[in-house]
């Protein structure tokens, strides 16, 4: 039977609090299939719940992030350097991290939709914003349009950015990013410094409905118990993860 509706998830970063209440929230609206689309157990937060209540979901397809990938790649160098990285892959163990690694970097589901994290040919570049400017800003359908590549699926699904968008091209498929469950603030200093700020607090994610006249999006913010995410990222001194969970700004 074809999947006419789903739940679209995406960069969880360890937070369980916030998945557990998008899957709740998706269970009132009868949504039982998902998809994920990268950066699921990176964060100093809850990596081995996170992957314990993911498993138990009806993933219909998963594709990895830039941050899983830190995860199966880590060597005793990038464990030295990055508290953060050394806690999460104590707490994980050699099965989840396993499962990491055998995630595909793009997928296709029915030959509707098609997967990735960042764009279809890297997980650490945007593909619906740039930031040359401190923030994000939105990229030109043409930029877009080169970025995606040959994609023949009418709706590509992206994440990586945290920012719920969504695009239609005129020329091209429906691109929809879901926005971040589990960290709705964050800044970095790759390519350029720069804020991705969401502006509150809440657990994000998006369901896709397949009508006669195409595809449905609805974007759904989840308010959920963030303090508890915030507390334990301070536990492992990461005021900037804390700070961009319970605010959903970083200025």
């Amino acid at each position: 039977m074809s999947i006419t509706r789903v739940g679209v998830i995406a960069d969880i970063h360890a937070n369980a609090w916030a998945l557990e209440a998008v899957l709740s929230d998706a269970r009132r609206r009868d949504i039982t299939d998902f998809v994920d689309l990268g950066d699921v157990l990176y964060g100093p937060l809850q990596p081995l719940l996170t992957y314990q209540r993911l498993r138990a979901v009806n993933l219909v397809a998963g594709v990895q992030g830039n941050q899983d990938r830190l995860i199966y790649d880590a060597t005793a160098a990038t464990l030295t350097s990055n508290p953060t990285l050394a806690f999460v892959v104590d707490e994980l163990g050699a099965e989840p991290i396993e499962w990491l690694r055998q995630l595909p970097k793009t997928a296709v589901v029915e030959d509707e939709l098609f997967l990735f994290h960042g764009t279809p040919f890297s997980d650490t570049t945007y593909l619906l914003e740039e930031v040359g400017s401190g923030r994000p800003l939105l990229r030109t359908p043409a930029e877009i349009k080169r970025l995606l590549g040959g994609v023949r699926q009418p709706v590509a699904l992206c994440g990586h950015t945290h920012i719920p968008r969504s695009v239609q091209l005129v020329d091209g498929p429906l691109i929809l990013n879901p926005g971040s469950v589990g960290l709705p603030a964050y800044d970095d200093d790759k390519p350029v410094p720069h804020l991705m700020e969401t502006y509150s607090p809440h657990a994000q994610y998006a369901i896709l409905e397949k009508t006669a006249s195409g595809w449905d999006v609805s974007f759904h913010r989840v308010a959920y118990d963030h303090g508890a995410a915030a507390v334990a990222a301070r536990k492992l001194n990461r005021e900037d993860w804390a700070r961009g969970i319970e605010a959903g700004w970083m200025t």
